[in-house]
């Protein structure tokens, strides 16, 4: 267990350089994601504001219900999402796909939280606070780590086709490789709960107030 938290420690002080990447491209993409709501028009923000606000009312009609759904829905998400990434990593043409996803996903954050500020000013705070905020304190770190992973295992793999001198053991890597992603996946479970069955239930008592 020692031996495998020094090696792990060891590959992050390595390539720190990729993690600090990662973290700047997807902050990079949450503040194009606030540049972007700043830049629509008054109609626009209104259309999609009307939708949101459908929705919440919906949300506060529905109540609880469908939770085990909701949580099946959220975990093959992250499945999904994480298998794209697990797949990119492990070929050679996948790190500038990987980029891009963190990239989107920074935007999409970005985006959200700056729409819902900018159109519901300290209710729209409130709201990502109990909504958006839990689940991605969990979810943002497991995705930089991930793409992060995926892309520092890409890497290995063009040194391995197109640069003769390097040689290191693929098949202990790629091991290394999928039992960390493992990992992260298990996480991803706990971050799921608390999307579901903390984040929700916040939202609803929020929205509850809010349209009282």
């Amino acid at each position: 267990m020692q031996q495998g938290m020094r090696m792990v420690k060891n590959d992050v002080q390595t390539h720190m350089n990729i993690f600090v990447f990662i973290f700047v491209l997807f902050l990079m993409g949450m503040i194009f994601g606030a540049v972007i709501v700043n830049s629509m028009n008054f109609v626009q923000k209104q259309d999609l504001f009307f939708y949101l606000k459908q929705f919440f009312e919906q949300q506060t009609m529905i109540g609880g219900t469908g939770k085990a759904t909701l949580w099946k829905d959220s975990v093959l998400y992250h499945l999904k999402y994480m298998l794209l990434l697990f797949l990119l990593g492990i070929s050679v043409i996948g790190m500038p796909i990987i980029t891009v996803l963190l990239f989107l996903k920074g935007l999409v954050i970005g985006f959200s939280v700056g729409f819902l500020v900018n159109q519901m000013g300290w209710y729209g705070l409130l709201i990502s606070s109990v909504s958006i905020a839990p689940q991605n304190v969990i979810i943002i770190p497991v995705y930089l780590i991930a793409g992060s992973l995926a892309l520092i295992f890409s890497l290995t793999l063009c040194k391995q086709l197109f640069i003769r001198r390097v040689h290191q053991p693929i098949m202990k890597g790629f091991v290394r490789y999928s039992a960390l992603f493992g990992a992260l996946i298990a996480i991803l479970m706990v971050s799921s709960v608390v999307e579901v069955f903390l984040s929700n239930t916040f939202l609803e008592y929020v929205l509850k107030w809010i349209y009282k």
